[in-house]
């Protein structure tokens, strides 16, 4: 449909190019919307349960000449029409056009038709709503006013033509090779004086689906900018050497501590490293797109142990329609929707963090005793999830059970989950000094009833300890006062 509008904005007879679609949304009762909306939910709305009902939204999808203040204008004139914005998204073409997508209620009539042939109608006469009124919000607003009053619409930056994310395979030095993986080697080299990371495609692998994917991981890695998110350096894409540059991470993956060097978190690391894995992956949710595959051999630490997300092969930009089908990732973290090759959206990465924040605490594969199918199959068809060990925080607990809902709309949004985790964090450890006439412990007072209980016991038992020392000294200056 996109790409019918585009064309249809280039003919001057069919300029602008107006779409409208009636469409539908989930809620939850208190009026709340869901996460995705999509025409097609329709077919299975029997399947929400009681807990949620779909109200009517509308698709305006526009497209023609793009210029300066357009989406501004656009969205004066949809509000002036009576309309309620709750979702936009604007994209241009290098040929000078303009695609326009907004979500909106607030149209009493039924007939979409009758919304696009108003549109239509004032598109062309839209410089007069570009005086619609306008917030301003910070002082940021007030330069940015200032600039659009200026000749130029933006600054030009000079520029030579070239492609500041390609890199000559000539200014790489590779140093050693630190992993192998079935479609790629991982080398650590140097790029321009810094230590690099270098994904270098292997050659007698390079297929159409291999090429594809690692397309995509460059279109992803450069559009991300996030401190918990691996930076990128740059690529090779002119065969023969596909290769991507990201930092070095020298602390290695969380997979590698977790089961190789049988490394044990507590659960302040743990913590830490599952609010830097949410706050980069609320990031990549604003930002429409979704991993896909997230687990612990995707999560790199740097030497300050900051936790960043890698491998963004199989990511992909959320569709507009918020949904998205195929089956993809790694099954013991998947999604049931998605094993089941249902419509699903950014939820099914938030089920795939509830398993690692279990495979974080637990430091065991999740379904280690099943194969990766067995595994898939117990969790579409009886429910299967991971055992939370007895001792867990109740938070914790809490946050795993909301994160591996089956109903995607029950799983929390990552920005609510780094609160969740941030306020667990200020509760779960307390660091109090115990002064003992024979030794100072320093111990760490846990929210958790068993650690709790289990530092009282050990309390008692110093005390014990304490008591029988002082016993016995009382005994030796008894008996050597009855010796003189």
């Amino acid at each position: 449909m996109h790409k019918k509008l585009l064309h249809m904005a280039r003919d001057a007879c069919t300029n602008p190019a107006v779409e409208v679609r009636l469409v539908q949304v989930h809620c939850a009762p208190d009026g709340n919307a869901g996460d995705s909306i999509n025409s097609s939910f329709a077919k299975r709305g029997d399947a929400l349960g009681s807990n949620h009902y779909v109200r009517q939204l509308y698709e305006v999808t526009i497209s023609t000449h793009d210029k300066p203040k357009l989406l501004t204008q656009l969205t004066c004139l949809l509000s002036e029409i009576g309309l309620n914005i709750q979702e936009a998204h604007a994209f241009s073409t290098n040929d000078g056009y303009s695609l326009d997508i907004f979500v909106v209620d607030g149209w009493a009539c039924e007939r979409t038709d009758r919304l696009r042939s108003i549109l239509e109608k004032e598109i062309p006469n839209i410089e007069k709503w570009s005086g619609c009124k306008q917030e301003i919000m910070s002082p940021l607003g007030e330069l940015r006013q200032i600039c659009t009053m200026s000749p130029g619409n933006h600054l030009d930056i000079p520029s030579d033509g070239s492609d500041i994310w390609e890199i000559d395979a000539n200014q790489l030095k590779f140093e050693q090779k630190v992993a192998t993986g079935s479609n790629s080697d991982l080398y650590k080299g140097i790029f321009r004086c810094q230590d690099v990371a270098i994904k270098v495609l292997k050659v007698e692998r390079l297929n159409e689906d291999v090429q594809r994917e690692f397309a995509q991981e460059v279109y992803i890695l450069r559009k991300v900018r996030h401190k918990n998110i691996v930076q990128f350096m740059g690529a090779c894409t002119r065969p023969p050497l596909l290769c991507i540059v990201t930092e070095l991470m020298s602390g290695g993956s969380v997979y590698d501590f977790l089961h190789k060097q049988k490394g044990v978190l507590k659960l302040p690391a743990i913590l830490n490293v599952a609010i830097d894995v949410s706050k980069g992956m609320s990031y990549l949710h604003q930002n429409n797109i979704i991993h896909r595959d997230l687990k612990a051999a995707n999560l790199l630490m740097n030497e300050n142990e900051v936790v960043k997300i890698a491998d963004f092969g199989i990511a992909r930009m959320q569709l507009q329609s918020g949904v998205m089908t195929a089956e993809t990732g790694t099954y013991r973290w998947m999604a049931p929707e998605v094993i089941e090759h249902r419509p699903y959206n950014h939820k099914a990465d938030v089920f795939s963090f509830g398993i690692l924040l279990w495979e974080l605490l637990t430091g065991k594969l999740p379904y280690v005793h099943m194969t990766p199918l067995q595994a898939a199959l117990g969790v579409v068809q009886k429910g299967l999830r991971p055992s939370i060990p007895r001792y867990t925080h109740p938070k914790v607990v809490e946050l795993l059970e909301r994160c591996w809902q089956h109903d995607p709309y029950l799983r929390p949004e990552f920005s609510e989950i780094i609160e969740i985790l941030q306020g667990i964090a200020k509760m779960v450890c307390i660091q109090v000094t115990i002064c003992f006439p024979f030794a100072f412990v320093s111990v760490c007072i846990c929210t958790s009833v068993f650690l709790e209980t289990d530092f009282r016991r050990r309390e008692g038992q110093q005390k014990e300890e304490f008591g029988r020392i002082m016993s016995a000294h009382g005994a030796g200056v008894a008996t050597e006062d009855a010796r003189k």
